[in-house]
Formats: structure tokens, sequence, C-alpha cells
């Protein structure tokens, strides 16, 4: 069922924890109705990230919020930092990987939505019900 909430805070969705991190989809089809993107938080562990991956229908934007990290988008890398945007067309192999101490965090938007509902259903990938959180 969508939600339809036009205001949306962390304790309204579910958290997502993967051994390299935690994700919040604050904007999906099931939490705003939006058809179009979709958008979350998305907190990279010290020395943590994924692998190099695709979304072979849906583009990709990060912006960068906190930390240091090295991200490669096909066959070039560089470093990102807080303020900071890239780009990463459907299809495009891309990995983000944080190079800090301090936790890397992002928001990342799909656009259309989709990938973050594969990322929900990976193996390793604790759900946490809104309003709950991994221990600290």
């Amino acid at each position: 069922m969508v939600a339809e909430k036009r205001f949306v805070s962390p304790e309204d969705v579910e958290t997502i924890e993967l051994d390299w991190g935690t994700l919040k989809w604050m904007n999906t089809p099931e939490v705003t109705g939006s058809s179009g993107f979709s958008a979350g938080v998305v907190v990279l562990d010290p020395g943590k990230g994924h692998e190099r991956h695709t979304h072979p229908d849906s583009e990709e934007i990060l912006y960068f919020l906190s930390g240091e990290g090295t991200q490669t988008i096909a066959d070039e890398e560089r470093t990102v930092t807080a303020g900071e945007m890239v780009h990463i067309p459907s299809g495009v192999e891309h990995s983000t990987i944080n190079a800090s101490w301090d936790p890397l965090r992002f928001l990342a938007v799909y656009c259309p939505p989709g990938p973050e509902a594969e990322i929900r259903e990976v193996a390793e990938a604790t759900i946490f019900p809104p309003g709950e959180f991994p221990d600290a």
C-alpha cells in the first residue's frame, strides 16, 4: 500500500543494514507514491563500500553529505567529499568506497525507481521496521 507521505522522517521508514553500512529509502513509490524517482540516505562504514555493479534501467545521482570516499564510474576513479555530486548513467559499472575513518554519508537518487527494492532483497540485508534501528 502506498502511504503518499509528503513529509518523511528517518523514523518513518525501515532501515536496511548490510555488511558495508546502512540505508534509509526516504522516497520510494511505497513511501511517497513517487513514480519518477527514489531517494535515500546511505551511510558507508569506515573502510567499507560496495563492489562494482550496474543498474541497467536506472540512472543514479550521488550527493555526498559528509566524509571522504573513492568513487569509480566506468574506468574513472576520483576522491569525493561533502558537497560534490556524481551522475552514473544507466548500465555503467560503478562503486563507492569509504576512504576515511569517519562514516561516508550521501544521498542516492535513482531515476526511475527500482534498484532500491533490489538492494532490500539481497541475502545479507537485515531489515529493521520503521522506528527500530540497528544496535550501535
